[in-house]
């Protein structure tokens, strides 16, 4: 019996061969393009190039070219866009996983280079090999909010997902026509002379099909115990594997999921109250006002009914929300025709995305407010009393709680 996994013989699984491979490797490619796709529009999605407090993937480079402002109909498109990657891209990991075990007797070929092609082909296996596994895990990290990893997430999933992309095309290139031919042979059975099939193959415990039907349930079942994070119905009762999931944290006006709570964020009860905190807005020429909460309540209030939807995949019903339209805080300042960009400032003094800024668009549109209550009530504590920006489509982060100052003019 072969000891040394460098020994073809040691890899004896009868599963093993072209057809499988074909398969599982097909449905990555449709769903790996998927990913990347949604990927880079929830970069987008953040107005990279708006300000740098909003860019946490500094020296991009040509890897921005397709950045464009992001809009704010249908005020759901993140909600999807966001949950569609972080919800695929989980039901993925069987998939995967079957996919590199299919492969794995490749990992050990010897010689490892026959020719410069060859060395060539096996190198970008590792970084499609590498890369994959660096991805899935860093995004299953982040979704489970678990930050083990050195630096931030956003540039470690930004740029490796370029480098596994790369791979994963030229890969696509040289084996998706393989594939092809592979699928259409599935009454065939395999050539001993393929590299996957093992010259000493043990008994068949189950069937190709079996193995397919074992890896489609694994990917069903994280698909329904991750789905209802992400969108509405039935579903939302089901996903228990992630957090956010399941029915609503708490009943109220205000029982809908948060990540971050006022004492978290190091919120000072004593500095939100009636008598200490004022909002002050800053525009055209230095024009300033300092606007109590009571102030901003005898101004027009306006309601818009909006989610919220974070990068980690969950998101919140349409909550019914009312304040000031941002737009009409523009005008107090000297904007009243055109409202230009805005900057946000938070009272929590320490971690990322205190500040935000936001697009003209985005601040011109009439469902984004400053909000003082939500479904009825006034907001609480870890929703971002006494005032919090709330805008359509616009990831979580950017839906600044706590606010202490707008400032309004290009950035």
């Amino acid at each position: 019996m072969a000891r040394s996994p460098f020994t073809p013989s040691f890899w004896r699984s009868p599963l093993r061969g072209p057809w499988l491979t074909s398969v599982l490797g097909v449905v990555l490619l449709g769903g790996i393009t998927v990913l990347f796709v949604t990927g880079l529009l929830s970069y987008a999605a953040y107005n990279p190039g708006l300000s740098p407090v909003n860019d946490k993937t500094p020296d991009k480079g040509v890897l921005g070219f397709y950045l464009f402002s992001w809009p704010t109909d249908p005020h759901w498109l993140y909600r999807l866009t966001q949950g569609i990657h972080v919800t695929l891209g989980i039901t993925l990991i069987p998939v995967l996983l079957a996919k590199l075990w299919s492969v794995v007797p490749k990992l050990f070929t010897l010689p490892p280079a026959r020719s410069l092609a060859h060395a060539l082909e096996r190198i970008s296996l590792l970084l499609l090999v590498g890369g994959a596994l660096f991805e899935f895990v860093t995004g299953v990290l982040n979704v489970q909010l678990d930050y083990v990893f050195p630096g931030s997430f956003y540039p470690l999933h930004f740029y490796g997902a370029w480098v596994f992309f790369a791979a994963f095309v030229a890969h696509a290139v040289l084996k998706t026509p393989l594939a092809l031919r592979n699928l259409r042979r599935i009454r065939e059975l395999p050539s001993r002379a393929d590299e996957l099939v093992s010259p000493d193959p043990a008994e068949p415990t189950v069937s190709r099909r079996g193995a397919l039907w074992f890896v489609g349930g694994g990917s069903l079942l994280l698909f329904l115990t991750t789905a209802g994070r992400s969108f509405d119905g039935v579903l939302r009762r089901t996903a228990l594997l992630a957090p956010h999931g399941g029915g609503e944290p708490a009943s109220g006006p205000g029982g809908f999921q948060i990540n971050k709570t006022a004492a978290y964020a190091g919120i000072d009860p004593a500095e939100t109250g009636a008598e200490a905190w004022r909002l002050v807005v800053t525009g055209r020429d230095g024009r300033t006002v300092r606007l109590s909460r009571a102030e901003l309540l005898q101004l027009p209030l306006h309601s818009a009914a909006l989610p919220i939807a974070c990068v980690e995949g969950w998101s919140t019903s349409d909550q019914w929300w009312r304040g000031v339209r941002l737009r009409d805080l523009a005008a107090l300042v000297g904007y009243e025709d055109d409202p230009p960009d805005l900057f946000v400032e938070s009272l929590q003094r320490h971690g990322a995305f205190r500040r935000a800024a936001l697009r003209a668009n985005q601040v011109a549109d009439p469902r984004s407010l400053l909000a003082l209550s939500v479904n009825g009530a006034d907001l609480t504590p870890d929703h971002g009393h006494p005032a919090r920006i709330i805008v359509p489509a616009a990831p979580g982060v950017l839906n600044t709680k706590w606010v202490a100052r707008l400032t309004f003019g290009d950035l």
